[in-house]
């Protein structure tokens, strides 16, 4: 499900103060200055209220929040779980027990503003099948996303994730690599470690470097 006004009318839980907008002044006087209730889009106490609001909202229903990733919500019920990953403002659920999931849907859409978008399929370049065999997660479209992006559609793929023998030094008399896509090429791969374990390794002796 996607929150439509995630970061709109959240409680502020301090004094925020904005000029006054154009095309409306108060009482002619242009130096007077309007202070917030509720959070609007653009300020920096918006994603914070907006948290605390969510948050305080899911307790209210039963849940409690993991204790390894903040972002994380359990509710049990008898044998009936339900869990809930929040990213932003996207929720991600999902149940033990259809009428469970269906109940929370509903109860959401009457305190938010959302749409529901479906069974996932992908998200943050995670691909995702169900069917009745299980789960199955992969990462082949962020994949070839990066290889484009680096210029390696072309490139021959081998079995092995690094040459054996293979010895790197900070000193070598290697050519200068440009250090900003490096960087970037390393955090690429380590993305993809998710689903790809046998690549962690050789991911990290080059992230040395």
């Amino acid at each position: 499900m996607d929150i439509k006004s995630a970061f709109l009318n959240g409680d502020l839980n301090e004094e925020v103060y904005i000029e006054q907008p154009n095309g409306f002044i108060l009482g002619n006087d242009p130096k007077l200055v309007c202070r917030l209730k509720k959070a609007l889009y653009g300020l920096k106490q918006a994603p914070r209220a907006w948290y605390y609001w969510l948050d305080k909202y899911l307790h209210q229903q039963g849940f409690i929040k993991g204790s390894t990733d903040s972002n994380l919500y359990i509710k049990i019920d008898n044998d009936k779980l339900l869990i809930l990953v929040l990213y932003v403002d996207d929720i991600i659920f999902g149940s033990n027990e259809e009428d469970m999931s269906q109940n929370f849907s509903l109860v959401m859409q009457k305190e938010f503003e959302m749409s529901m978008l479906g069974e996932l399929t992908y998200f943050l370049g995670l691909q995702v099948q169900q069917n009745k065999d299980g789960i199955f997660l992969s990462q082949t479209k962020y994949l070839k996303q990066i290889l484009k992006k680096y210029g390696m559609e072309d490139s021959k793929p081998v079995c092995t994730p690094m040459v054996t023998g293979c010895s790197l030094s900070a000193n070598d008399e290697s050519v200068v690599v440009h250090q900003p896509t490096y960087r970037s090429m390393i955090g690429s791969l380590l993305y993809l470690i998710g689903t790809g374990p046998d690549i962690m390794r050789a991911v990290g002796i080059v992230g040395r470097f």
